[in-house]
Formats: structure tokens, C-alpha cells, sequence
């Protein structure tokens, strides 16, 4: 059955008619023509497909598009502001935390999510103090909250200290 809705992807209105059973990441890739979120392993396993729904990170492979309509969804690209990189991107650059690029949206995104987690003080199945307010990223904790994005080139040794660079820049501690 299809149906009119409206997705907001990085900033701009969407309207799409789609199958009920469309997935966010094909109604975006497909329909909206929004290639950020890669498709990898279409199960919720590798993380490529990873976005920003109201600020939370999701796998958008599973998260029917019709659930997304009236949020926000944010993707790599959508992290950038007037054509620059976000510093996340700058801090994947600056560390080479990337070899093939094919996981790397995700990950950004991911890490976008997993720095605002930590800054709201949610914990992590490695975070020691439960009691405090705000979750220091340690390597150990990147790592963690990263674990469900993977990456085939193994590019995991530059992704931590990019990711903890960044936080630091947000008044993380790290």
C-alpha cells in the first residue's frame, strides 16, 4: 500500500509516495536521491546506514520511512553547514581514520550520536561512574558506543583518537 509523506533529511522537506514497507534508507537513497547512509549489510548489523533521527542514532535500514515522517533526519552530509565540513569530518581527515570511505558517513554519524549520549550523561555498558552527569569518553568508551559500526579496512586504531579530538573540542572529556 502506498502512501504520501514528507521526510525532512538534512534540513530541506521531502515529499515522496512510498510503499508502507519502504525502509528510511531506501526511500532516501532511492526515492530522495540522499546517498550519504550506505547500504551494507541491510540487517542492523554494520552500522553504514547510520543517521541522526531527532537527534538519536538509528539504523535507517531498519526504520520504515513512514515512522520518520514529522522528525529530523540527519546525515553526514547534513552534519556539514554552508558547503563546510563539520569538524567531525575535518577530525576523520586529520587522523586518517578512513581507508576505502564506504563506512565512513555512518561512522561520522555515529560518533555525532555518540559524543551528544555522552555529553547527556547516558551510560554505556563500560561507563564506571553511573552516578555522574556527564560520561568522560575514554578509548574504551569510544570504542564501546562505536562498536556497532563496523569497518572492513579496519581503520578502528584512527577512528578512537578522532572521535575523542572531537569531543574534546565539545567540552567532552575524553
Amino acid at each position: 500500500m502506498d502512501t504520501q509523506i514528507t521526510l525532512r533529511v538534512d534540513g530541506a522537506d521531502r515529499p515522496l509516495t512510498v510503499d508502507t514497507r519502504t525502509s528510511l534508507l531506501d526511500a532516501m537513497r532511492e526515492r530522495l536521491g540522499a546517498t550519504s547512509a550506505k547500504k551494507g549489510c541491510d540487517h542492523g548489523q554494520c552500522g553504514a546506514c547510520t543517521v541522526l533521527l531527532d537527534g538519536r542514532r538509528v539504523n535507517s535500514c531498519l526504520v520504515l520511512a513512514v515512522t520518520a515522517q514529522g522528525q529530523e533526519v540527519t546525515t553526514s552530509d547534513g552534519l556539514a553547514v554552508d558547503g563546510q565540513p563539520h569538524a567531525l569530518h575535518e577530525a576523520f581527515v586529520d587522523h586518517d581514520a578512513y581507508q576505502c570511505g564506504y563506512c565512513t558517513p555512518g561512522q561520522i554519524t555515529s560518533a555525532a550520536g555518540v559524543v551528544a549520549e555522552a555529553r547527556a550523561g547516558w551510560p554505556s555498558a563500560v561507563t564506571e561512574d553511573l552516578v555522574g552527569d556527564q560520561v568522560d569518553l575514554t578509548d574504551d568508551e569510544i570504542r564501546e558506543r562505536m562498536s556497532g559500526n563496523l569497518c572492513r579496512c579496519a581503520a578502528y586504531a584512527n577512528i578512537v583518537p578522532a572521535v575523542a579530538e572531537y569531543a574534546t573540542e565539545q567540552g567532552v572529556r575524553a
